[in-house]
């Protein structure tokens, strides 16, 4: 049992060490940025031409048309599209930036299934192959990307892929739909495998607007807001924080234990050192900052008192490592869950808790394995770690599976990176 844990953290730090090369995310940034031009005009193309910007619809229009003319104004008016004061007409800005947005995203994330073999066949349930795809949309007479996005609808992501949205049933123009295909097409596979990948697309759909917001000068109202926040948080911030939350309550803990060395530490190397985690190849806290503290006799800015994490100690955080738990109330493509996933999984046996076991399905399920305090038999405190896998195979078979996302949540006892509870 502990070799399936054992073989969850290796996974997962061989994962989160391979982050999108420069070369690739340029390429990733280029067709993504592209994509949302094409789309918009595109997307307000298609608006027009069902009357959405008019007061009335058009006399030739179908009823059908006519009811999705009227869920898409609803739409409109609930994402902040207005009536122009001006003219009789409305605008559409908002409403064209969320059809290419819902469009452009059920291709790129279905191609993110795809690649890590999570694209499932909704009548036999097997996994789907992009090569898969094509021949069954060929026998289907549909597009192969559209395809997979009906495909990835029969999944459990509801919130991502909604089959009663009116934006993904606006049909974009041709010319539109085949330009957005070839600029997927043209991303190599490797982009939908980095770790890091989903999150910067992210920040590269909003990259144009950003610069725009930010050259205008103008007060960062709704409109505004989302271009200037939705940011990536790059991985050495993800580290450093994680190591100076988590890292920093280990050292505490430790350095309590040890004062001697606390005293005697001739430097934080050392000192982070003593905090690295060595068990299932180790894990290095290498952003966990130190600083000393000061005595009375201490003179012109000298300090020469004990050692101690620069962050604190965090005394009110529970004191066994199975009683954490991380929130990440903001988790975007949950970057910051995946790195702390390579964290957590070796604590409680760095520690000293015993690894009961684990129970991982395969095909991207949820499986749980507990933790429990073994120190000189005191407590029973277990804790619950969850992984959801982009791989196929179960853990301990020497899969090539990789964590995509990942949570710890304990029976009791909480503490959060920033906040103790």
């Amino acid at each position: 049992m502990k070799s399936e844990v054992s073989d969850a953290r290796n996974v997962a730090q061989r994962g989160l060490d391979v982050a999108l090369p420069p070369d690739l995310r340029a390429l990733l940034a280029r067709s993504i940025q592209q994509a949302r031009r094409t789309g918009e005009a595109g997307a307000r193309q298609a608006l027009q031409s069902l009357a959405v910007d008019r007061p009335k619809p058009f006399d030739s229009m179908s009823l059908r048309d006519k009811s999705l003319r009227n869920r898409l104004r609803m739409s409109g008016r609930q994402v902040g599209d207005q009536r122009d004061r001006k003219t009789p007409t409305r605008r559409i800005d908002h409403l064209a930036h969320e059809v290419v947005y819902e469009h452009w995203h059920r291709m790129l994330f279905a191609r993110f299934l795809a690649e890590n073999g999570l694209l499932r066949d909704p009548e036999h349930g097997v996994d789907l192959s992009l090569d898969d795809c094509r021949e069954l949309a060929e026998d289907a007479g549909v597009d192969p990307r559209e395809f997979a996005g009906r495909c990835a609808e029969h999944m459990r992501l509801p919130e991502i892929f909604r089959r009663d949205d009116p934006e993904l049933e606006l049909s974009l123009p041709p010319e539109t739909r085949q330009e957005l295909a070839r600029l997927l097409d043209g991303l190599p596979e490797a982009v939908f495998t980095a770790p890091d990948s989903l999150g910067w697309t992210y920040q590269f759909w909003q990259a144009e607007r950003n610069e725009e917001v930010n050259r205008s000068g103008v007060k960062i109202g709704a409109d505004e807001l989302p271009a200037v926040t939705q940011l990536f948080t790059e991985r050495y911030m993800v580290l450093f924080l994680l190591h100076n939350t988590i890292g920093a309550w280990r050292a505490g803990n430790l350095l309590a234990d040890r004062t001697d060395l606390a005293e005697s530490a001739e430097s934080e190397e050392q000192l982070r050192r003593l905090a690295r985690l060595e068990k299932g190849g180790g894990y290095d806290v290498s952003y966990l900052r130190f600083v000393r503290g000061v005595r009375e006799e201490d003179e012109d800015g000298a300090r020469t008192g004990p050692w101690r994490p620069a962050a604190g100690s965090l005394p009110d955080w529970p004191r066994d490592a199975s009683a954490l738990r991380v929130l990440d109330p903001c988790c975007g493509s949950g970057h910051f869950l995946v790195e702390a996933f390579g964290l957590l999984v070796p604590l409680p046996e760095a520690a000293g808790e015993v690894v009961e076991g684990a129970d991982v399905e395969s095909g991207g399920a949820v499986g749980t394995g507990s933790v429990r305090d073994g120190l000189g038999g005191s407590g029973q405190c277990r804790t619950r770690y969850h992984f959801r896998w982009a791989s196929g195979s179960r853990l301990g078979d020497g899969g090539g599976g990789r964590i995509v996302s990942s949570g710890a949540a304990s029976d009791q006892g909480a503490g959060i990176p920033g906040q103790a509870r």
